[in-house]
Parts: structure tokens; sequence; C-alpha cells
């Protein structure tokens, strides 16, 4: 990693958390309104989008398939979550896949930068700083580096990240109809929605390997945490992700909430989507842990 992308990857974490620590004055003296929070919500869930079944599950996955201008769509999205372009955020998770909770794993809390606390920072943050965008892309994302289309969109990254915080602006602009309105749905919708949707990202790679449940048999430590689940539409159910890599839907009983599997079934439904890989009864009874109930996980500190 450069000097310049490690440097660029600081502002990105530190600029938006500064964001936040301003947005709770703003928050006290009730300088936010419905409009505002409207629109952070709703970026979120595009950008949130983006990165669960765009970057994840479409695209590093393969879980499902759908019509290339949508797989597009996916992918810019993505890259206005402000997590790297799109073929180095692949190439580092299916690199996480092929090595989890093992030595060349980039972000696992369990080795590389030890354990215990170090390692939680290390997973969650501190992998960004030396590791994010690294894996070889010609070995772990072949398919993308032939598709012209994903190779435009990942080398105009910049340009996406500045169109994911134009929009929130030109949006409160829109409704508020003054500056000081386009500004306020900026910073909500803008550096406030990218710290949110940083960190529910990243603690998949930190808390969902080291607390929370697991019930299958599988050769790393991942993990469910079910008060996760609905902030990152569906990827904290993440232990089931790792036991079946290619399922489209990754909560695999009726009571685990996945936002990001059901709208995958919806655009199934509407013909956006079809090869969509669910996993049977029978395929998860196969892989449990010698058929025990889910056993609880606490890694020591």
């Amino acid at each position: 990693m450069t000097r310049l992308q490690r440097n660029a990857n600081i502002a990105a974490v530190i600029v938006p958390f500064v964001a936040v620590l301003a947005a709770v004055p703003l928050l006290w003296n009730s300088l936010v309104g419905w409009t505002d929070l409207t629109i952070m919500v709703s970026v979120y869930l595009a950008t949130a989008f983006g990165i669960t079944i765009g970057y994840h599950r479409l695209l590093t996955h393969r879980a499902f398939e759908t019509y290339r201008p949508i797989k597009y769509l996916f992918a810019i999205l993505g890259s206005m979550a402000v997590q790297g372009p799109v073929i180095g955020w692949v190439a580092d998770h299916r690199k996480h896949h092929a090595h989890t909770d093992e030595e060349g794993d980039p972000h696992s809390p369990h080795v590389g930068e030890g354990s215990g606390l170090r390692g939680l920072y290390h997973a969650h943050v501190g992998w960004l700083f030396e590791h994010n965008g690294t894996a070889d892309a010609k070995r772990y994302a072949p398919d993308l580096l032939e598709d012209d289309g994903m190779r435009f969109i990942s080398r105009h990254f910049l340009w996406w990240v500045i169109l994911g915080l134009a929009i929130p602006f030109a949006l409160g602009y829109a409704v508020g109809g003054t500056l000081e309105a386009a500004a306020l749905a900026f910073f909500w919708g803008g550096l406030v929605r990218v710290f949110f949707v940083h960190h529910v990202t990243w603690s998949i790679n930190s808390i969902c390997h080291f607390f929370g449940q697991r019930r299958f048999e599988t050769d790393d430590k991942s993990t469910n945490v079910a008060w996760l689940a609905v902030p990152s539409l569906g990827e904290a159910w993440h232990h089931n992700h790792h036991a079946f890599p290619r399922a489209a839907v990754q909560g695999l009983r009726w009571w685990e909430i996945d936002i990001s599997g059901l709208t995958i079934k919806a655009m199934e439904k509407l013909h956006l989507a079809w090869n969509v890989i669910v996993i049977s009864p029978e395929r998860q009874q196969q892989r449990l842990a010698g058929g025990a109930a889910p056993r609880q996980v606490r890694q020591a500190a």
C-alpha cells in the first residue's frame, strides 16, 4: 500500500468519525429534521445494499445472476459506500475466504496482529491502513478484471464517492430550497451516513469473528450476531455465510432477518435475478456441528 492510499484511508475513517462527534450537539439542539434523517436512511440503504448485495453476494460469491446494467448499478452504489474500488474489495474478500482466520487473512481478529482487543482493532479498522486493496486481483478477481465495465467503475472510484456525497446535497437543496438545507443533508446523508455504513460493515469483520453463536461445522471462528442483523441488512448471519458462502439468503431460519436476502428474492420474483442459490434444510442438517444446538462463542480478550 502506498503512502497516498494509506493517507486516503485514514481520512476516510477520520472525517466521518469527526462528523458523528459534531452530530451529537446538533441532535441535542434539534438541528436536524425529518428530511435530513429520511435522506440519510435512504442513502444508507442504497449504498449498504451496494455492499451487501452488490460487492458481496453478487460479485464476490456469485450467489445469483442479474442483468449487466443492474450489476453495474450495484457496483456503483457499493463504491458510494467509500470502502474501496469494487475490484480491490472483491479480491480482498475472496482472499479472506481463502484464508479465513489463518495467516493470509487480511482482517482476522485472531492472526496477523495479535489477539484480544488488539486483534479486534485490527479486524475492525487497523487492517485498512496496511492490507486494504492489496490482494492480488489477477489471482482473486480475474473475472472482474476481464469485464470492461467493472474496470471502468473500479478505476473511477473517486468520482462515485463524490457522487455519493453530492446526491444528498442535491436532495437537500431540492427539498429545502436553501444552501443551509443542502449542507445539512450533505452532513447527515453524506458524512454521518458513511460513518454508519463503514462501522456496521467492519463489525462483520471484527465482532462476527469474535462474539456470537455457531451451529455449523466450519474451519474458522465466524459467528452469527443477531442484534447486528438488521443494521447490516442480514450480513451478521456471518457464520451461516461461512458455512455456505454462495448462499444468496444468509438468514437460514425464519426468524433470522436478512433484508438483503429478501431483496434478492423479490428481484427473483420480478425476473430481475435468476440462478439464486438457496440452501436446503437437508444441506443445513448435514453441516450441523454434531447435530448440537447453537454454541455461544466469546473469545478471550
